[in-house]
């Protein structure tokens, strides 16, 4: 459902059933009815301090699409979250994704929405599928529609065809492709962005059979996907490989760049990854060559601005209905929103 925000300082509006509008409007209308809105989810599915690059992955993502622009009531993050402050950590409350400790990727507004022991198979299907508990926090629920395009990062450990949740259960491809057909027969995304970085990574998305899926794996069935550094005041490694140059990428990404997916699906190629990239387009009805890179990792505002004194007929979209109002003479502060 489409909501709309019209503000308007005037005397008087007078609602008519005329048909007519302009075509500006209309093809307005028509582009924001498609994709209105971006939502991430990011997981990390493991635990325990030997995992910490799995952590580094998630927020080191999470850290990107903020600046792009998903604001955090739109993304959900789950992690162990027991990282930044493990004893072992010589730098308390600090999760860093380079030996040279530029970024502290846990950051002071990292907003964690399913941690610790919360990160299970059942909370991430119901999620996904919208059938979470009565009484669930807003801030729990991924409240997409028909117009969201949902980015799905997932890091962890994993084989062919399963995903393993802190060394205790396990998803596997066919539950994870049975869960996005239940998205799309609820109408509850417009497009997914599915990028994992596991062993055997794109074992997971082989089952996949809803439309409007674009899909990356760090690795074949029957390759590992392999970390890329250590840092030795951690003593542990900090970030995977594909990880490494996603974000490589990514850090060259800005809200107004037009740096397409199909770009994106380049940035790891064998001889940096030592394992081979996969990539699934065939459920995608568009080239990820002229997809923008920001309509999956950024943020959708589509607004239509009008200024000064207006005399003609515009167009409210409200609940898939197109009507128009006579304007007559007043300001508009903005005018239409579409958001």
């Amino acid at each position: 459902m489409l909501f709309v925000l019209l503000m308007i300082l005037a005397l008087s509006c007078n609602v008519q059933g005329d048909e007519r509008y302009s075509k500006e409007f209309q093809e307005f209308a028509a582009r924001s009815k498609n994709h209105t809105n971006n939502w991430a989810v990011l997981v990390d599915t493991s635990r325990f301090w030997f995992n910490y690059r799995h952590v580094a992955n998630v927020l080191s993502i999470y850290r990107s699409v903020k600046r792009l622009g998903i604001p955090d009531s739109q993304i959900i993050l789950m992690i162990a979250d027991d990282m930044a402050c493990n004893p072992r950590n010589p730098r308390p409350a600090t999760v860093f994704n380079n030996a040279n400790q530029h970024i502290n990727v846990y950051g002071d507004d990292v907003e964690v929405d399913y941690r610790g022991y919360e990160v299970t198979v059942e909370n991430f299907v119901r999620l996904l599928t919208g059938r979470l508990q009565p009484g669930t926090p807003r801030s729990k629920q991924l409240l997409t529609d028909e117009g969201s395009n949902i980015l799905i990062y997932l890091t962890g450990h994993g084989g062919d065809g399963f995903l393993k949740f802190q060394d205790s259960e396990e998803i596997t491809s066919q539950e994870m492709a049975d869960a996005l057909e239940q998205m799309w027969q609820k109408q509850r995304y417009h497009e997914i962005f599915f990028m994992i970085d596991t062993c055997q990574a794109a074992s997971m998305y082989e089952r996949f059979y809803s439309p409007n899926i674009l899909a990356v794996g760090s690795s074949l069935v029957g390759e590992d996907s392999l970390s890329h550094h250590v840092d030795s005041s951690i003593g542990v490694y900090i970030i995977d490989r594909y990880t490494y140059y996603a974000l490589e990428f990514l850090e060259n990404v800005t809200p107004n760049s037009t740096k397409s997916m199909g770009e994106f699906l380049t940035v790891c190629p064998k001889r940096v990854c030592i394992s081979t990239v996969g990539i699934r387009k065939d459920l995608f009805r568009r080239d990820p060559y002229s997809v923008p890179i920001t309509d999956f990792f950024g943020s959708v505002r589509p607004v239509k601005v009008i200024s000064g004194d207006l005399d003609e007929d515009i167009v409210i979209v409200k609940d898939e209905t197109v009507r128009t109002v006579k304007t007559g003479r007043y300001r508009y502060v903005p005018p239409l929103v579409i958001s």
